[in-house]
Formats: structure tokens, sequence, C-alpha cells
């Protein structure tokens, strides 16, 4: 799937709640559901500066796209770096740099998030950039 499609599945899936209680609780969910990532990679090499909580991003290249793991100590913000990462997971460096962001204001996420949260939103895609920049290096 590419990014635009992956995109356009979560605006979808979006829409179907009434208000953001029933979004959040969704994203809640999703942080859930994200897979565990290995011990090793929870160092401060790879927390995310600029969050509130504590945000572990980890990346490596697997033939030709990346694959990102990541953990946080915040039940919200593990469901935050959820969605990027269904977004941005198996992508290539290329496309994810390509990639437009505006899903975030589609589904509302950045205005229905605390400052120091859209903060936070707004340094793990300028992390996970900043990974596909290094790799698409290599």
């Amino acid at each position: 799937m590419t990014i635009k499609e992956i995109q356009e599945e979560i605006i979808d899936e979006f829409s179907m709640f009434e208000d953001w209680m029933g979004r959040y609780e969704y994203i809640i969910d999703l942080g859930k559901s994200l897979p565990l990532i290995d011990p090793t990679y929870k160092e401060d090499s790879n927390l995310i500066k600029g969050c509130q909580s504590k945000v572990w991003l980890h990346s490596e290249l697997k033939g030709d796209t990346l694959l990102f793991t990541a953990d946080s100590d915040a039940i919200l913000t593990k469901g935050i770096v959820a969605l990027l990462l269904r977004v941005f997971s198996n992508q290539t460096p290329k496309e994810i740099l390509e990639a437009d962001t505006d899903f975030i204001d589609k589904i509302g996420l950045k205005e229905h998030l605390s400052p120091t949260r859209a903060n936070g939103l707004v340094s793990m895609l300028k992390q996970i950039k900043m990974y596909a920049i290094a790799l698409q290096a290599k």
C-alpha cells in the first residue's frame, strides 16, 4: 500500500467516530496493538527529543524499505506513534521524504492534542524523516 492509500484509510476510519472521545479511545487501542520494541532499542540514542513523554523510535533498512519500531511510556502517545508507524513503516526513504502529512490535519489530530503533545507529534514526524534522510544515503 502507498503512503497516500494508508492515509486515506486512516481518514476514513476517523470519520466513523462522532466525537473525539471515540477517536482518543481508538488511538489508545492502536497503541495497545503496537508490536513490542526490542528492549535493546530502548536507549537514549533512540529517544525523541521534544516529546513530553518518553518515545523510543528505531529504524532499520530492510531491502529498500524502512522498518520502524517504537514504544512510549504514555498510552496516548504510544497510539500516536503507532498511527505514524502504520503510515511510514515499510516504505522507501524516498517515499517517506516526499510524503505529505496532511492526513494529520484532516483527522483533526493536532488541534485536539495539548500543545506539548502536538510538539511531540511534530518531533516524531521530524525523526522519521531524519531516519529516511540518513538511510537514503546508504
